[in-house]
Formats: C-alpha cells, structure tokens, sequence
C-alpha cells in the first residue's frame, strides 16, 4: 500500500512541474517492473526515502506548512547563539521569499498574503524594494512576468558561512523533519562553506537582517568636528582674546582695590563686583564655547587636507567674525534666488558659500552661474517680510532676486551630453563639479569659465555630487546603487561604498572629513566610513525614497528629508531617531544647518522654506513629553514663496540663509482661481 502512495506521489509531483517525459519514463518504469515480477508484494521501501516524498506529496495540498516551517526556522535562528547568528540570519530572506513564491505558484493567494503580512518586517529594512515587488505577485501568471520572481528562481542565492554553522543548520533541517525547509535551502541556495572561525558580520553583497543592522549600528562613531580646521581656529582665537581680556581686568580690578583702599573702605567691593559682572557680559563672543560647534569635541581628519591660501583664510576668519548669532528668537534674514522662463528644464541649483554666485543646471545637458556682483547692477525684483517682533531680535528679511536668461547675465558652461543633475561649488568658490545622466561628473574652473576634467566611473546617471568641507575631495551618488569618493587630481575614484538596495539619491560629507552619509531608493540613509570604505550606521524609519541630506555644524546630528514631506533628526552616535520634524506636504528637496548648529531650515516642493528649531528638537527627544505637544515648539516659521519650488538651501558663513528655486507659472494659475 505504501508503494503505490509513494508512486501516485512521484507521478503528481512530475505532473505538477510540467516533466512530461520523465512522468512517461517513470510510468513505463513502473508497468516494466510489474510485468517482470521483480517487484513482490512484500518489497519494502525504505523509509528514508519513502517519508521525504510523502511529506512532499501532503505538503502540496497544505499552506499552513509553510508558515510553519518558515517560522520554526526563524525562532530557531533568532535563539542561536551569537557567534553564529549572524551568519544564520542570511539564509531568512530567501527562504521567505521562496515560500512566498511557492505558495503563490500552487493558487494559495490568501494564504501567501498572510505570510508576507507576518514576517515582512524582519526584511524590509534592506529588502524593502523587492518586498514591494513581490506584493504584486498574486496569481501563477504574475510568476512568469515578474522579473523579481524569474531572477530568484533561475539564480541561486550564494550565502557564505563557517563550518559549524553549516553543520548546525543540517542538523536542524534533518533533525526536526523540516523537508519542506530543507527542499527550498537545497533548491534555491548556494551555500558556501568557509575554513576558519564565523564572521561577524556580512559583506555589502550579501543579505543583512534586522538582527545584523542592531549589531551594526553599535559600532564606534567619532562624531566631532574638524580638528585645526579655521572654525577651529577661529574658536581658539576668540578663547584666547577672552582669557587676555579677562586677566587685563582683574588686573585692573586689583589695582582699584589697592587704591580703594589706601583712600578708604569706601566703594572698593562694589566696584569690584562692577568689574566682574562687566566682564561676563563682555559680548556675543563670551558664549562661544557654551554653545555650537566649539562646545564639540574635536577629530582629526584621517584623510590628507588641503591647504588653503592666506588671503582666502583672512576672508573666511573675517566672515566668521561678522557671523550672526541665531536663535528661537533671532531668525536669519534670507536671500532668494528665483530662476524665471526655465520651462521646467532646471534640473539642480547651487550656491557658493558667500552667495557671490548661482549655479543651475538644466535639461538641455548645460551649465550656467550668475555672478550676484553683476547681476546687481541689472534689473531686480526685492521685496521684505517681516515678523510680529522687535526687529532687533526677531526680525527676518526675504530678499528675492530673478534670474532672467540675457546672454550677458551669465556664464554658460557646455560639455555634458545629458541633462544635468547636480551641481556643487568648492569652499573657495573657484571650481564648480556638476554630474549628470551621461554617467560623468566634470570639473570647472570659475575664474577661465571652461571645463578642467571629466571623471568617469559610474556605470549609470549619477544623481548627486557633494565638495567635502576643505574642497579637493568630493562624493558622487548614481543610479547603479553605489556612491563613490574622489580627488580632483585623480580621474579614477579612491574609494567606491556598494551597499543600498536601489539608487544612491543623494549623499551629504560629516564636518571631520570622516564619514560620509547617503540616501537612497531604499528608503534607507547609510554612513560610511572614507578611509576603509565601511558601512557604519543604516538608519530605517523613512517611508519614501531619502532627497536630501544635513549634517549639524558640531558633527553630532544628521537631518534626512524624503520625498513623502517628512523630515527625521538622528543622533550619529546612538543610530537613533532624535526627532520627527512633520509639516511639508510634498517632496523635501534641501536642508540646511545654521552655522552654529542652533537651527535647521528645510526646503520642499509645496513652495515653502521652513525653519526649525534644533536645540527644543533634542531635548524633546530626550524627555517624556508627548509628540503631539513638542512638533508645535519645534517649527519656528514657515516662509512662503512666489509659487517656486525651493530646490537649494545654504548657511552663508555668515549665518545668511540662502535659497534657490525656479517660478512655477502653472502653480501660480492654480493659486489664483
């Protein structure tokens, strides 16, 4: 009786995968047998043999084995030790998405829904993507038309691990009579057996777990700003001008005592006391080291610096001197530049760091900057908003300039063969990078207004450039999913960070030269290290793909804006979210730190430039207020503009907050009716 259970088994099974002929060879295999009587009645089947096609027999017809299986396995993994944990938690994804498939393929729909439902969040925190795809696999036809689908059934994913752990995860396939576990890791994965001890965790290109992301996120971050950087210097100077003063005045306060007291006991301790209460309200420059990027602490760069010349040092320490302090009650006052008759052809905006000059590019694969000096002398349009308070303190000025397309008002930059996408002005304002769908990024000189070098290595449209901090080094981002770390002197890149699970959109350096942070399809924000090229940090919680990317002045926070509106605050130490910031309504296209750090400004696609405050966002985290009662104390205000989407925001290093953004004429229409 077990025999011909056993055969009806083999010949469903054939029947059911589409092998005609090996159905036809095993049948005639089977009457041969009986028809020769070698075959008796008391012919036994061992059992290790007949019980595996049983149980694949009976599996065929019951979907809960799959949620059975795949969820002993993933508790089993989950409680290993961790030693090998991490090398278990690879084989979960595809597993998953195999019994997902399975289940799918034999028109258990409900069923593969309910699977994917219960254990998709152990996965979507680097497999968000193909998730998503899988969610619209609903019936046998959708299989051979999804490529997700064809792509995991024609390769084998190749999973790496030690000995042991192979061994311990035979053990428990055979020993728990997991065959329906056991079929799937046999038939969809390439397991790699390594010599040595288990790694502790997986490379870029293999799977990684929630579990993996927890340990990752543990690692050591030096978060500090730059050390002997000129903000640094800066810092160290006002210091050491404060502490002369403070001696000078207690001399001084010594030598009145003296004299107070050979004329007499009167008036001696008040006008001590005069004198010390005098110097602690010295001026702005007393609270420097109390708050901002000189309370931080300092790191030292680890890739070579650049030097920079002694007038452009001169002219970066004065802008720091003239550098406004801001607040909750001392907005920064804010120069916009609209760009009119693009006919939604801008691409990217950038601006140097003093504001001096205006970079767009375009559609058309061109560049073109606007020199602000000149463009002065031109026809402008200025208005002014003010706020309800004393304008010593509160008051905020909305500068609005056009940048029309007369020849004669700008440079225009030619070389690219596809529109451009991204711009980025050096720290010194004297080279320009841009990159765009032609694969290259180019370099170019503002002073000969000509392109200098073209550097190619990206396989796809690169999406994003960024300058570091001191210049000469610079980042790239691409749609072939990884971002890249340059030299200007070198056409080929130093480093090369492989790791989302979609394109790289957009990528922002740390202050100490150090790290690197970029935002991706993925819904995933990523910080790497630039010296090993590591990944660092994964930071989850977006529900869109990442735009735009800040770093605070004091090395420590990380701002992250997607194209949902939302806006998350991270502290780069812990890897946790600091602060939710909400009220966009559309896509946030640019952020921006003041240059103390105190306040964030944010641009976005619904036409408003918002500032929030940084310091009230920290702390509320860090209390047990409700939500609901601190998102109110962190948006500060809210600037509208002339119907033009902000695409670029920047800090001037005097606290000037900058924007750019092109005029929507059809976003004007719809206002108005």
């Amino acid at each position: 009786m077990e025999e011909e259970k056993v055969e009806q088994a083999v010949l469903a099974y054939l029947k059911s995968k589409g092998y005609r002929q090996a159905e036809l060879a095993f049948h005639d295999e089977q009457q041969r047998l009986r028809h020769s009587g070698s075959q008796t009645s008391d012919t036994a089947i061992d059992s290790s043999i007949a019980n595996p096609i049983l149980f694949y027999a009976k599996s065929d017809n019951d979907p809960n084995r799959y949620k059975e299986g795949y969820s002993k396995l993933r508790s089993w993994v989950y409680q290993s030790l961790d030693s090998y944990k991490n090398e278990l938690l690879r084989i979960l994804y595809p597993v998953f998405a195999h019994c997902y498939i399975d289940l799918v393929g034999k028109g258990f729909t409900q069923e593969a829904r309910d699977f994917l439902q219960r254990f998709r969040e152990d996965h979507e925190a680097s497999h968000v993507r193909d998730i998503q795809k899988l969610e619209g696999v609903l019936s046998p036809q959708h299989l051979h038309e999804s490529e997700l689908v064809l792509t995991l059934r024609n390769n084998k994913q190749s999973v790496k691990m030690c000995q042991y752990s192979f061994e311990l995860l035979l053990q428990y396939l055979h020993g728990t009579d997991s065959m329906l576990m056991l079929g799937i890791v046999n038939e969809h994965l390439n397991i790699h057996v390594l010599p040595g001890p288990p790694s502790a965790l997986p490379k870029d290109d293999e799977v990684v777990a929630q579990g993996t992301l927890d340990y990752l996120n543990q690692k050591e971050i030096r978060w500090g700003a730059l050390e002997d950087s000129l903000e640094d210097k800066f810092e160290k100077h006002n210091a050491a001008a404060l502490l002369e003063k403070d001696m000078a005045g207690k001399k001084d306060g010594e030598g009145e005592d003296n004299k107070a007291k050979v004329d007499g006991k009167a008036g001696g301790p008040s006008n001590k006391k005069a004198k010390k209460d005098k110097a602690s309200t010295a001026g702005p420059g007393t609270t420097a080291k109390s708050a901002g990027p000189g309370s931080a602490p300092r790191v030292k760069a680890e890739l070579p610096m650049p030097t920079m010349s002694e007038e452009a040092e001169k002219q970066v320490m004065e802008d720091f001197r003239k550098r406004a302090r801001l607040g909750s009650n001392a907005l920064p006052s804010v120069s916009f530049y609209s760009f009119i008759n693009t006919h939604n052809s801008l691409n990217c905006a950038s601006i140097s760091s003093d504001g001096a000059l205006v970079a767009g590019g375009f559609s058309d694969s061109s560049v073109k900057v606007w020199d602000m000096a000149k463009l002065g002398e031109q026809k402008t349009i200025a208005g002014s908003v003010t706020q309800d308070k004393p304008p010593t303190n509160g008051f905020t000025e909305t500068r609005e300039t056009a940048l029309e397309g007369s020849k004669s008002s700008y440079a225009l930059l030619q070389g690219h063969a596809g529109p451009v996408y991204a711009a980025s002005f050096s720290p010194d304002s004297e080279f320009l990078l841009t990159s765009s769908a032609d694969c290259t990024v180019r370099l170019w000189s503002m002073r000969l207004k000509t392109n200098l070098m073209g550097y190619k290595g990206h396989n796809f449209p690169v999406w994003d450039v960024q300058y570091s901090p001191v210049g000469h080094y610079f980042a790239t981002a691409s749609h072939d999913r990884t971002a890249r770390i340059w030299c200007m002197e070198r056409m080929q890149p130093l480093r090369i960070l492989v790791g989302h699970m979609s394109d790289v959109d957009c990528l922002q350096w740390h202050v100490n030269c150090n790290y690197v942070a970029t935002g991706g399809t993925d819904n995933t924000v990523r910080l790497w290290d630039v010296q090993t090229g590591e990944c660092l940090r994964v930071f989850n919680g977006h529900c869109g793909t990442v735009l735009s990317l800040a770093m605070s002045s004091d090395g420590r926070y990380m701002a992250s804006g997607d194209d949902r509106g939302a806006i998350f605050m991270w502290d780069l130490g812990s890897g946790q979210c600091v602060a939710p910031l909400m009220g966009h309504t559309s896509c946030v296209w640019t952020l921006a730190f003041s240059g103390e750090g105190s306040l964030l400004a944010s641009g976005s696609a619904d036409n408003t430039v918002r500032l929030w405050d940084v310091n009230a966002s920290s702390k509320g985290s860090r209390s047990e207020e409700k939500l609901s009662a601190t998102r109110h104390l962190r948006l500060l205000k809210t600037l509208p503009t002339k119907s033009t989407p902000v695409y670029a925001l920047k800090f001037s290093r005097t606290n000037l907050l900058l924007a750019a953004g092109a005029f929507s004429p059809s976003q004007s229409a719809k206002a108005t009716t």
